[in-house]
């Protein structure tokens, strides 16, 4: 098959350093594989939506020289692909209405997994609560989920015990993120994943999905999470700085050597696309570390 990857930025806000490195990570694996890199604006939650974000993060990218291969993806457009993905869950009596609370459910004391209290399946037990608004929670088995990512190595995850059923439709008829990027993956022949490692412990639960709808499992390498200072993860909510195009050669210079990309000092100082050039003809994956690194968040 043709290596398809992807580079997904949720727009809400601009592009910094953290997303610049996902994204010259996915870029140099697929261009290095002689494949197909694709652009999809996750826009699923439009209450976090920042005005003009979106048009912001392709005007960035375009800056810092990346090309995508086709047109650009917006999951709000896709809501109808979401829903006849959950028809099928329901028609498989693999999904059920939620109504509970947040309060509700960490008054539970029930055990404690990767995102807090799992879920004691009290609405697949107990008729929910009528005329309110309900969630719908996907069905999770006894069983492990094990795949081998080309970065962290094996992994393995019981989502019963791990994770819970967890949430594939808000109570607010968001749909979740999880089921969006199974749908999206697959509906673009999305081969290959290259993402932060901040997304590792959602991978199996997103190969669950895959084997309930019969897709085809992508090939997984999480990257280093790049933290600030005070150890937090480079983010919106952090306070990440934004990047601009004037210092692009500086800082794609710099995200491929916290890719562990051994660059040549004086390659720093040459141009942009001489930079790409380098970056895609020696690009090694077996080179990227495995562990958070803390750097300067300076532009």
């Amino acid at each position: 098959m043709p290596y398809v990857g992807r580079f997904a930025p949720s727009p809400t806000g601009p592009l910094h350093f953290g997303s610049l490195i996902a994204a010259v990570a996915s870029y140099c694996d697929v261009k290095a594989n002689s494949g197909k890199w694709l652009v999809r604006i996750e826009d699923l939650d439009k209450p976090r939506e920042m005005k003009g974000a979106a048009d912001n993060i392709l005007r960035t990218l375009e800056a810092f020289g990346f090309a995508w291969d086709d047109e650009v993806v917006y999951q709000s457009q896709h809501a109808k692909f979401y829903a006849k993905a959950l028809n099928v869950l329901q028609n498989k009596q693999l999904i059920y209405p939620c109504t509970c609370t947040r309060k509700e459910i960490a008054d539970s004391g029930n055990a404690l997994g990767i995102d807090g209290v799992i879920y004691p399946k009290t609405c697949l037990k107990n008729a929910p609560v009528t005329n309110t608004h309900a969630a719908y929670r996907i069905i999770t088995l006894d069983k492990n989920i094990t795949f081998l990512d080309e970065i962290q190595g094996e992994i393995t995850q019981n989502l019963a015990h791990d994770v819970g059923d967890f949430i594939l439709k808000r109570a607010d008829s968001l749909f979740a993120y999880q089921l969006a990027v199974v749908v999206d993956d697959a509906a673009q022949g999305v081969t290959h994943v290259v993402r932060g490692a901040d997304l590792l412990d959602s991978t199996p639960r997103q190969i669950y999905l895959q084997q309930l709808f019969g897709f085809a499992t992508p090939h997984y390498a999480h990257i280093p999470i790049a933290s600030n200072l005070r150890g937090e993860k480079l983010s919106k909510q952090t306070l990440a700085k934004a990047i601009f195009p004037e210092a692009a050669p500086m800082l794609v210079f710099e995200a491929l050597a916290f890719l562990g990309q051994n660059l040549p000092k004086e390659t720093k100082n040459t141009r942009l696309d001489e930079i790409w050039h380098w970056a895609i003809n020696n690009w090694d994956l077996s080179k990227v570390p495995k562990r958070r690194q803390v750097i300067a968040d300076t532009n």
